[in-house]
């Protein structure tokens, strides 16, 4: 029997985005902040992203309710949410292979893909049409779109590009990701006078039409090892400026997300993998 100030919970990642997972159905929890706080902390609690939490929803299957490891709300992460569809799945919350899951950035509809023995090896979700309208991006900028517009940081001048997947989101492209000093220059981009509600950065090296290389420094997590509406940002970002296809695969460093923009709908699908990493308790 689990005592009152125990808490349950289980660790899963997403291309190495990893979070901690809590079915608030089950165990409703306080003060959602400060425990993301506590249990993010990768030396002296459970370690991650953030925490997620599994509600019941009154418009959709589920609720996605999620903290960043600075005990910041957000709104959606890609690699979350195909988590939260394998966790209700293979924890037989339900059987559905189509679910929809309600964040604060609406409602995504997720396309379960099982493996021989039943269980969720691959999502894809509907992460919706991007938007380039600077005032729903929540970005100071006179145009009518900002793509590659010059601003300097640090000394330096980069062109961004910037977009919503329901959050904020702005892309550089680089010749090579892998040296760049991101823990350096990230925390300079996410408090950028220009996004009053800070931003998540993404820079791009292009390896070819099909495939994209792109590391992450998330507003109120820092670098993680992917991002899911991130990778669909860059890929946006990727054909507005002409340099790729609108189906490519995205090279992230936990990972590859396969990322399609719908020519039709507008509508971007990622489909990506989600793991189970480990479950656990900790004392409250």
């Amino acid at each position: 029997m689990i005592g009152k100030n125990i808490l349950v919970f289980t660790k899963m990642h997403g291309a190495g985005n990893d979070y901690i997972y809590i079915n608030a159905i089950a165990q409703p929890v306080a003060d959602p902040e400060n425990l993301a706080v506590r249990l993010s902390d990768r030396h002296f609690g459970i370690g991650g992203d953030g925490i997620v939490l599994i509600k019941p929803s009154r418009t959709a299957d589920f609720f996605m309710d999620m903290y960043n490891a600075d005990g910041s709300r957000g709104k959606m992460c890609g690699n979350a949410i195909r988590c939260v569809a394998k966790y209700v799945h293979d924890r037989r919350l339900t059987d559905k292979t189509t679910l929809e899951i309600e964040t604060l950035s609406g409602i995504k509809t997720l396309e379960l893909h099982l493996d021989d023995n039943r269980q969720v090896a691959t999502v894809t979700v509907n992460m919706g049409a991007p938007i380039f309208t600077p005032d729903q991006i929540l970005v100071r900028f006179a145009g009518e779109k900002m793509i590659e517009a010059p601003v300097e940081v640090d000394g330096q001048t980069y062109k961004l590009t910037s977009v919503s997947m329901g959050n904020p989101h702005t892309v550089i492209f680089i010749t090579d990701v892998k040296d760049l000093d991101l823990a350096r220059i990230g925390p300079s981009f996410e408090h950028l006078p220009i996004f009053p509600d800070r931003v998540n950065t993404e820079f791009c090296e292009v390896i070819d039409r099909q495939t994209l290389r792109m590391r992450v420094w998330e507003r109120g997590s820092g670098e993680t090892l992917a991002c899911g509406t991130g990778a669909c940002a860059t890929l946006a970002a990727a054909v507005v400026t002409g340099r790729a296809d609108r189906k490519a695969r995205l090279e992230l460093t936990g990972g590859t997300l396969d990322i399609e923009w719908d020519e039709t709908s507008n509508d971007l699908f990622m489909t990506g993998p989600a793991e189970f990493v480990f479950d656990g308790t900790v004392n409250l």
